[in-house]
C-alpha cells in the first residue's frame, strides 16, 4: 500500500462515513458539519440509499463528509450497491483521510456482532490507520458510564477499537446538544473527533489514504477533465471536475458489471481479496485494484 500526499492535504479533509443504515450515519454527519444537511429522519425511505457529499470550513480547513448507503447491510441489491461504491470512490479519488465506522449504543444482537466482525474483517491493515469508532444514540448509556466502558462489554467491539487504535467517541444526535457535561456533549464530542483525524494525518505523514482502486479512478477523472475542456466551454476547473465524475462512474460501472460486492469494497478498503475480474479497459498492462498485494486485477481483453 502506497500513499499520496493531496493537493490541499494541510487544508482540506475528506471524510468517509461507514455502518448500517439504521446507525445514525447521517446524523452524524449533520454534527459534524453543524448543520442540517444529510437525511436523517427515521424513515425506511429517508435513510441513506445513495452517497452524498456536504462540505463546510470548520476551523481553516475545507472538512467534506461523504454519506454512504450501508456498505454492510443487505437491504441493497447488489448492482445498486456496486454503483453506490464506485460513486463513493469517485468522491474520495485521488484519498481521503479518515474513515468513521458509525456503530450504534444499545443491547447488542447477535446480528449486530455479525455486523460488527464483518466490519472488522473487511478493513485491510493499512485502511485502519485511517479509521476511528464513533457511536451514535449515546443516550443509551448507563449513567456515569463512558464509551470506552461500553466497548469494554463486548470481544468482538473491542477488536474492532482496538485495531483501529483505540480511537472511538460518542454522540447522540437527539438529548446531548445542551449538555455541559465533555462525555454527554456533541460540542465536545465532535471536536474531540475532528482533533483524532487531525492526529491520524499527522500519524500518517500528512497524507491521505488511497490505493490502486483510488488512483486508477483519479486518472479517469483527469482523462475527462481534459475532454471536457477540449470542447470549449468556459467553466472553473471545480466544476469541469464534477461534470467528470459521472462519466467515470459510468464507465466503470459499466465495466464492472457482475462484480461481487464484497470484491469492490475489499478493493476499496484495501483487503487482500482474492477475486479475478476481467473487464476492458483503455490501458495495456494489467491494473490492481487494491492493495499491492490484493490479487484483484483488472485485465484488458481488447489488447491483441
Amino acid at each position: 500500500e502506497t500513499h499520496s500526499q493531496s493537493k490541499h492535504a494541510m487544508d482540506e479533509r475528506r471524510i468517509v462515513l461507514l455502518g448500517k443504515r439504521s446507525d445514525g450515519k447521517s446524523s452524524a454527519g449533520n454534527l459534524i458539519l453543524g448543520e442540517q444537511v444529510f437525511g436523517s429522519k427515521c424513515s425506511p425511505n429517508s435513510q441513506t440509499q445513495k452517497c452524498y457529499l456536504n462540505t463546510k470550513s470548520i476551523n481553516k480547513k475545507l472538512i467534506t463528509v461523504i454519506d454512504t448507503p450501508g456498505f454492510f447491510d443487505t437491504s441493497l441489491t447488489s448492482e445498486e450497491l456496486n454503483s453506490e461504491i464506485l460513486r463513493c470512490v469517485t468522491e474520495c479519488a485521488p484519498g481521503l483521510h479518515a474513515f468513521v465506522i458509525v456503530l450504534k449504543v444499545g443491547r447488542y444482537t447477535k446480528h449486530d456482532i455479525e455486523t460488527v466482525k464483518k466490519i472488522t474483517e473487511s478493513f485491510g491493515e493499512d485502511a485502519l490507520r485511517y479509521a476511528v469508532v464513533l457511536f451514535t444514540f449515546g443516550d443509551q448509556l448507563t449513567e456515569g458510564q463512558t464509551i470506552e466502558d461500553f466497548v469494554k462489554q463486548s470481544t468482538e467491539l473491542q477488536q474492532l477499537v482496538n485495531k483501529c487504535g483505540g480511537r472511538v467517541h460518542v454522540t447522540d444526535n437527539k438529548y446531548w446538544n445542551g449538555q455541559q457535561d465533555e462525555h454527554r456533549s456533541n460540542r465536545v464530542q465532535v471536536e474531540k473527533l475532528l482533533n483524532t483525524i487531525e492526529e491520524m494525518v499527522r500519524e500518517n505523514g500528512g497524507k491521505c489514504y488511497t490505493n490502486e482502486m483510488l488512483r486508477l479512478v483519479e486518472k479517469g477523472i483527469h482523462k475527462e477533465c481534459k475532454a471536457l475542456c477540449e470542447e470549449g466551454k468556459e467553466e472553473s476547473d471545480n466544476m469541469v471536475r464534477e461534470k467528470a465524475k459521472p462519466r467515470v462512474h459510468s464507465n466503470l460501472l459499466a465495466k464492472l458489471v457482475g462484480t461481487g460486492t464484497g470484491a469492490l469494497t475489499g478493493a476499496f478498503l484495501g483487503l487482500e481479496a482474492g477475486a479475478l475480474i476481467s473487464v476492458s479497459v483503455p490501458e495495456c498492462t494489467p491494473i490492481i485494484l487494491g492493495t499491492s498485494s490484493c490479487s484483484l486485477y483488472v485485465i484488458n481483453r481488447n489488447v491483441p
